[in-house]
């Protein structure tokens, strides 16, 4: 079973130092919530973003939700060759149980995240299903134990998704951002053993996760 982790993803709820801002304000009292049980999502709050650190990486959820969809709808998920990881960009780590899939609906998916943010885990007939927890990247890694770490890049090495699928063995771990302009943190990038770039224009995450996922299943199933 292969790996895949979605790195310092733009997925978190309001910090502390926004949920007072009017326009999270307004947008918690429409959902029915208190504006520190919501995600940061910039569509809504782009104002109180303004500025905060790694503005870049924050307040996506939509694009770690394309991400998630691309890899739970795809025979290598149904079959259970792939292990899915979030990792957050304030360090928490979403894992999934087997088959588990999340709505195709990007409102009830926020619904919930923002559901596992508040119980820590979603069970149902006593499987766990998802489940949060603090854990930094590097503290992912170590408990994965992979046998080769592959992230993707405009940094890396020019390469293509053909010859990066031909490598992948049983036991990597593949590497995507959650997050939507940038590049990894050096933290990120100091776990990674083979890091690959695979145009020269840099493309969302979702878009690498169907390319290489597609191409690994071609080594496997074709």
């Amino acid at each position: 079973m292969i790996s895949l982790i979605l790195s310092e993803s733009a997925l978190e709820l309001v910090p502390t130092e926004l949920k007072h801002h009017p326009s999270v304000v307004t947008h918690a009292k429409k959902l029915g919530k208190y504006s520190s049980e919501i995600l940061l999502d910039n569509s809504w709050h782009f104002a109180a973003m303004k500025g905060i650190k790694n503005e870049m990486k924050r307040g996506r959820p939509d694009l770690v939700h394309f991400s998630i969809l691309e890899a739970t709808t795809i025979p290598l998920y149904l079959e259970n060759k792939i292990k899915l990881y979030v990792h957050t960009i304030d360090d928490k780590v979403i894992s999934f149980g087997e088959n588990v899939h999340l709505p195709k609906s990007y409102h009830r998916f926020a619904g919930v995240i923002e559901k596992l943010y508040q119980e820590k885990q979603i069970v149902t007939n006593n499987d766990v299903l998802l489940e949060i927890k603090d854990q930094s990247f590097s503290e992912l890694i170590d408990e994965i134990n992979p046998t080769k770490v592959i992230g993707f890049s405009t940094k890396g090495i020019s390469s293509s998704y053909e010859k990066i699928a031909a490598e992948i063995s049983d036991n990597s771990c593949l590497v995507i951002g959650g997050f939507q302009k940038g590049h990894f943190s050096d933290s990120i990038e100091d776990k990674i053993t083979n890091l690959y770039s695979v145009g020269d224009e840099s493309f969302e995450g979702h878009v690498v996760v169907s390319r290489i996922l597609y191409e690994y299943e071609k080594t496997i199933f074709m």
